[in-house]
């Protein structure tokens, strides 16, 4: 028997069977941010993402306001029957929107305000629609511009098609967005070019977010049996929970596919890599989101929600006006974890295809692929639903159930995205769901797509991931090489790689593996004479005997690594020693190819061209240097043709672009050759990156008259931060001298030395002989001296870094930044905090109204010593500027707890609105110590009412904080109020509400910390003794362990900053005094608290308890 479901087309739009595809202008409210920090940012041991958290050479984006504006945005519509799609390429290129037009269900989440938060690499970062997160996660650009064309193609299709060439790298990611007539799904393409000789590792995630609610489920494919946290540090068993995971309690078996039963931040990786969908259905609107891909190129499988909490809630304000809570159901390619990292080799082209598209009606999904999505699901009665969306019109198809292999429902239908099939069937007596089989057949009868319920493993659960032990304690040196190469792989904040492969050359100096991976870290910095040595040294064990090696990568390195030391004869030798090996056999000829154009030997460089795309046809680089060669020797179609086929790679290619523009220039063709040119330059969009990294792909193979071209080109337009921007000026006299035209190349030089410094952070290996060419010829450049020391800086070479800032500061004393950055390099890399305080100073006295100087210069006086009273004036008297940053003006508030000033601490607290980054919430710490110190304060003078309502105080999350009530962790300051609330009841002769704090002291969830340490006070006042010694006892050994252990960064850190070593030892102590204060020792707690206070002068709790009675 069977129970029929008809539905109409509420809402549908309009009927479109072609793809319309278009742009205009899309006025969206917008909340402005302030202008970037032109203070360089360089990494200090951050962690962004379980990654290092790079900014340079990017400026921080972290000045967010309260300004709400209407704002008009450039933005690319798609559209057919089905679906309407939005693009911003102005942020990021993301979609904006996409809506299922039969039901007007926005199958991602649509934004109707642009209201930046501290989430990006950078700082602003916004939610909803889709992310692209390429090579890392919440990449650099995600609020920023990126290039963008739109494009009609043969079949039918449109595509918008976004990218970049991303600064950190120099790698390149387009993403392509496509509809197709008659379909209802998305088609997202997405191309990563190394167009570096070097290997570089990457993660590829699309980061789409769906409207969530109380009705909302997650649908990992039903197989899955686990699920992972970042790091992959932890498993939890799917969908039902038994685990503490991510610090959440679900152990009472939980099932953590619902939103609803999430009451914190999280993120769960599915443990699943044989099925190719990931899905999400709001059973209440009875529609959805489905995402599908070739598993085996993209496993990625996660969701991220901020919970149905407090810090939920609070990110849901953050985030947006009105559009409430969302789910990120990402999917990973090349990578299926954050942090997962994949190598990709140089001139490699990395591809994928996913796949989105709306369902309706089905109830769930337990199959999908591209064409269709199926549903089967039995209730108690024993009778099955079944769900069928498909992506395309699909007339006289025909649903069939299985039971046993027996057909016991067939159905001829016709479905489509407007018009769904679901049918309740009663299953016969005995059949049970795992008998059950689900066939969708084409009117051909070819299968569309089947399911049948899958029995689970029941396998072990995965285990963890172990962090590294110390280089020493590692038994092998293959075991040192693959621990050094997978914290270099994964980027990790907390370790570096360098011991590791250290210690293995240590124990053997000719492994050729370690030396390669070293020698490849050192061309990265530009150390190309350190990396030749490793890579000889790797040669000499590996021809030891005159063998020919099995592996070809030392020789392709060397030629990297001598090219760049311009030894071209030994560089070419090399390079052709790597075509043996057909893992080198693109890399290598491309490079002979490159040489030969430096040459002008160009025929000799088509061979190579030739038999570099005999092994790498996607590599543009080699297209493009085809398309210039051919064109050199006078073979224009060729030429042509050559252009064309690198833009059908990739459309975005402005080399392509710019040799259409010189061939058609060329031939003579002045109408067709200015329309390239000016197509050119609407994609380039008069990016100053994107001029110079032209330039220097012809400046690389000897082209210098098409370098030159281009940057004259950029001066030309005279636009502002392309125009008058120092790397132009000084590449084109680069070039000029390289071509000879020494008169003019000075010129230019001398011009690169008086524009504006803004935003001039130099990262490109290349700048290092540009800049050190500069000043050969002037030495008195005081501005290529500071930019050569942020380049120095950015390699890590600190000391020669410093050396350079010195020199342009002796040139020129007036520049606040090189102040600044010595200020910050002394403390760093020389320790000299007295010198570094000296610069912040200095820098301050030529820039006083650049609030980031008075936080960092705070920070050092702090670390220094600095008495309170000193710092404190400093602040006080430029308030006004100090104001205009939330770290700054946050240094000015903790000095005023510290030098019990409480009333103008929680003043600014309660007036000023913080913005907050994601995983930080420091200000609410203060926020607490302010009122529990004032509580103490009027605690002690017996004004106990009074203090009762500061503690209670203590206990609220004002919303200008922007912090939630956190659901664990160190941030849940409870035990420690809860504790002073019960000590202000009691002094009020109020036991019954005395017991009542001090049992919610004890009963909060938190981590061994100090508040442990309040916990086991409550329950000494509780009469729980030896329960409060086990907590003492813990806290004595934890911080004793730290101590011998020495200090660092968590291996699986995923947000957070490398405090200095002394900040961190003092902490230690002060939990090891508050261990033994709890025993009753209280000259041990004495001893540790004056050791804290010792290392850090300013540790307001240390302070408190060395000078309060015992307890």
């Amino acid at each position: 028997m069977s129970f029929r479901e008809e539905f109409s087309m509420e809402g549908y739009g309009s009927f479109t069977r072609d793809v319309k595809i278009w742009e205009e202008p899309l006025v969206i409210p917008t909340y402005q941010i302030g202008d970037p920090d032109p203070n360089p940012i360089f990494y200090t041991g951050r962690a962004y993402q379980g990654a290092q958290g790079h900014v340079y050479p990017y400026p921080l984006l972290d000045k967010l306001t309260d300004n709400r504006i209407e704002k008009v945005y450039k933005a690319a519509f798609l559209e057919n029957e089905y679906i309407k799609v939005c693009v911003l390429p102005e942020i990021g290129g993301r979609i904006f929107f996409a809506t299922d037009k039969t039901n007007n269900y926005d199958f991602f989440y649509h934004q109707h305000v642009i209201k930046p938060a501290l989430i990006g690499m950078l700082g602003a970062w916004i939610s909803g629609g889709v992310e692209w997160n390429i090579p890392h996660h919440h990449r650099a650009t995600t609020f920023m511009p990126v290039d963008y064309t739109l494009k009609e193609n043969p079949d039918g299709s449109k595509t918008i098609w976004v990218g970049e060439i991303e600064l950190r790298h120099r790698m390149k990611w387009i993403v392509g967005i496509t509809l197709y007539p008659g379909k209802s799904y998305i088609e997202v393409t997405i191309k990563l070019f190394n167009r570096t000789p070097l290997a570089h590792s990457f993660l590829i995630w699309a980061n789409p977010a769906v409207h969530a609610n109380e009705n909302y489920q997650i649908i990992f494919p039903p197989r899955t049996e686990y699920a992972t946290f970042h790091g992959k540090n932890q498993f939890s068993h799917w969908p039902i929970s038994y685990e503490v995971f991510a610090g959440v309690d679900y152990t009472s078996g939980v099932d953590v596919s619902w939103w609803k039963n999430h009451p914190a931040p999280t993120s769960f990786f599915a443990w699943n890599y044989k099925d190719d969908f990931l899905a999400g259905y709001d059973h209440g609107k009875r529609a959805g989101t489905v995402a599908v891909a070739n598993h085996h190129i993209v496993p990625g499988k996660k969701f991220f929600l901020w919970g149905n909490g407090s810090e939920g809630r609070m990110w849901e304000k953050i985030l947006t006006d009105a559009d409430g809570p969302y789910i990120e159901l990402m999917i990973g390619a090349y990578s299926d974890n954050q942090p997962d990292y994949t190598w990709i080799q140089p001139y490699e082209v990395k591809t994928c295809k996913i796949y989105w598209y709306p369902i309706r009606e089905i109830g769930g999904v337990k199959n999908a692929n591209r064409e269709a999505a199926v549903n089967l699901e039995i209730d108690s009665e024993n009778i099955v639903s079944i769900g069928v969306y498909t992506t395309s019109e699909r007339k006289s198809s025909r649903v069939i159930l299985k039971a046993s292999g027996k057909v016991v429902f067939e159905r001829e239908a016709d479905i489509s995205p407007t018009k769904p099939f679901v049918e309740r069937v009663q299953l016969p007596l005995g059949a049970k769901e795992e008998d059950l089989e689900l066939i969708l057949l084409s009117s051909q009868g070819e299968e569309i797509i089947s399911y049948k319920p899958v029995r689970k493993e029941n396998a072990p659960m995965p285990k963890p991931v172990e962090p590294p032990k110390p280089p020493k304690e590692i038994e092998t040196i293959e075991e040192l090489y693959l621990t050094g190469l997978r914290l270099e792989q994964f980027y990790n904040p907390a370790i570096e790689p360098y011991p590791y492969y250290e210690e293995a050359l240590r124990r053997d100096p000719y492994d050729y593996r370690t030396n390669i991976a070293l020698a490849i870290l050192y061309c990265k910095r530009g150390m190309f004479k350190e990396a030749e040595e490793h890579l000889r040294r790797a040669l000499e064990r590996a021809t030891k005997n005159y063998v020919t090696p099995k592996d070809g990568e030392a020789y392709y390195y060397l030629g990297v690594a001598l090219r760049a030391q311009e030894k071209y004869d030994e560089a070419y030798d090399a390079f052709y020693k790597a075509t043996w090996y057909h893992a080198w056999h693109a890399a290598a000829y491309y490079s002979l190819a490159e040489i030969d154009c430096q040459r002008g030997d160009f025929l000799k460089a088509l061979e190579h061209l030739d038999l570099s795309l005999s092994t790498n046809t996607l590599n543009t680089k080699a297209l493009n240097l085809r398309a210039t060669v051919l064109r050199k020797v006078g073979r224009l179609k060729e030429a042509e043709e050559t252009a064309l086929k690198a833009l059908t790679i990739d459309p975005l290619d402005f080399w392509a672009g710019n040799e259409l523009y010189l061939l058609k220039s060329e031939m003579g063709l002045k109408e067709e050759a200015d329309k390239e040119l000016e197509d050119l330059r609407m994609k380039m969009k008069d990016n100053v990156q994107s001029y110079l990294e032209l330039a220097i792909d012809y400046g690389n193979c000897g082209f210098l008259e098409e370098a030159i071209d281009v940057l004259s080109r950029a001066i030309e337009l005279n636009k502002r931060g392309l125009s008058d921007f120092p790397m132009v000026y000084y590449y084109l006299g680069y070039f000029l001298d390289m071509k000879g035209e020494r008169e003019k190349a000075i010129e230019y030089y001398r011009l690169g030395g008086k524009m504006p410094a803004d935003y001039c952070f130099p990262f490109r290996v290349e700048s290092l002989k540009v800049l050190k060419r500069v000043l050969e010829v002037n030495d008195h450049d005081a501005r290529a001296h500071y930019y050569l020391g942020n380049l120095l800086y950015y390699f890590n070479r600190y000391d020669e870094a410093i050396k350079e800032w010195e020199k342009s500061r002796d040139l020129d004393d007036t520049f606040s930044i090189t102040h600044r950055n010595l200020g910050l390099a002394y403390a760093r890399v020389k320790n000299d905090i007295r010198r570094a305080i000296v610069s912040l100073e200095k820098a301050i006295e030529c820039n006083p109204k650049d609030p980031r100087l008075y936080y960092e210069l705070d920070k050092l006086y702090e670390i220094g010593g600095v008495p309170v009273e000193k710092r404190l004036s400093l602040l006080e008297k430029n308030h006004e500027t100090v104001a205009k940053r939330d770290d700054a003006l946050s240094r000015e508030i903790i000095l005023y707890v510290q030098t019990a000033q409480y009333d103008k601490a929680i003043d600014l607290l309660r007036t000023h609105h913080f913005h907050v980054w994601e995983g930080g919430g420091e200000i609410h710490d203060v926020y607490v110590d302010a009122h529990l110190l004032r509580g103490l304060k009027k605690l002690e003078s017996g004004r106990y009412e009074e203090a009762l309502k500061d503690f209670e105080a203590a206990l609220e999350y004002p919303e200008n904080l922007e912090v939630g009530r956190p659901y664990r962790g160190v941030r849940l300051r409870d035990p420690q109020v809860y504790y002073y609330m019960g000590t202000a009841y009691e002094a009020l002769g109020k036991e019954n509400d005395a017991k009542i704090c001090y049992e919610k002291s004890v009963f909060a969830k938190v981590e061994l910390s100090e508040l442990s340490y309040y916990q086991g006070l409550s329950l000494m006042k509780l009469g729980r003794r030896e329960e409060a010694d086990k907590i003492f006892d813990n806290l004595i050994r934890f911080a004793k362990e730290r101590i011998e252990k020495g200090v660092g960064m968590d291996f699986f850190e995923k947000f957070g900053e490398k405090e200095f070593m002394q900040a961190q030892m003092a902490y230690y102590h002060y939990l090891l005094g508050l261990g033994y204060m709890g025993k009753g020792k209280l000259q041990e707690a004495k001893d540790n608290f004056e050791v804290a206070l010792k290392l850090n002068p300013y540790h307001v709790w240390a302070k408190v308890h060395l000078f309060e009675p015992s307890k």
